[in-house]
Formats: C-alpha cells, structure tokens, sequence
C-alpha cells in the first residue's frame, strides 16, 4: 500500500503550497502585470500560450547575448573619444552581425523548446487524465463502449 508521508512534510509542503500562492497572487495583482495582460499583446498571448512561452524563451535566452553586445558598443563608444572611429564601425558590425546569427540560432533554439514543453505536457496531461480515467468505475451514464474498454485495459493491468 501506500506509504503515508510524515505529519512534518505535510506541514511543509503545505507551507510551501501557501508561500507560493502568495507570489503568484503578488505577481497576479501587480499594476504593470495587469496593465500588460489586458494590452492587445497580452490578450493575444493568452490565447496563444505556444507563443508565448516560445517569446518567454527567447526573451530569457537572449538576455546575455544583447547585454554583451551592449557592453561591447559601450566600449566601442569609449574608443571613438580616444579617436578610433573606424575600428568602432568595424566592431560594431561585426558584432551586430555575430549578435543577429546568435538570435537567430536562439530563436531556432526556443523554437524547438516550447515546442518540447509543450507537447511533453500534451503527453503528460493525456497519462494523467488516462490514468485517472481507468481509477473510476463505470457509470451508468457512460457509454457501453467506454466500460468495455475500462474493463479490458483492467484485465491487461494483471498480466
């Protein structure tokens, strides 16, 4: 049977349960969250959660190389003071070409990872609701065909 957890983990999975709604309800409430969610790019990314997630990748992916690359043109800046205006177009444009071939293989990258995320949870949410599905008995109000189904992947279940 199953092993019953000790009062100790309950308490603290249920402290953690109520420390993490509290962040999501301070997420949920603040004013530039709410702002952005009921903006026309907002409204379109809740109906498009495959997009999103895929520019939430992107956008955290990103991060470093355009930090980089501005650190770079921060310097770069630095030496046109000192007089080295050719060789700042120079690095610039090689850097902004090495940038947009890094953003584009990231968006490649982010890509096929919201597309994993999201047909890993079509897979799991699909197990999940089979699994459960097969723990029910019966109904009368379910079709024959249904109950015929449960119970032969229940005779399987011993084999």
């Amino acid at each position: 049977m199953a092993k019953e957890e000790p009062p100790s983990v309950s308490k603290d999975l249920q402290e953690l349960q109520r420390k993490l709604s509290l962040l999501i309800e301070s997420f949920q409430n603040n004013s530039k969250v709410v702002a952005f969610v009921k903006s026309p790019v907002g409204l379109y990314l809740d109906k498009h959660p495959v997009l999103a997630l895929t520019v939430l990748v992107f956008v955290a992916m990103s991060a470093i190389p355009v930090g980089f690359f501005l650190f770079i043109v921060v310097l770069t800046s630095l030496g046109t003071l000192v007089g080295a205006i050719l060789l700042e177009g120079l690095v610039i444009s090689v850097c902004g070409l090495t940038l947009l071939c890094v953003l584009c293989g990231l968006g490649f990258v982010s890509v096929a990872m919201s597309g994993a995320v999201t047909v890993s949870y079509m897979v799991v949410s699909s197990l999940i609701h089979y699994w459960f599905s097969l723990s029910r008995p019966c109904t009368q109000q379910a079709s024959s065909v249904d109950c015929q189904l449960a119970m032969k992947s229940a005779d399987f279940e011993g084999l």
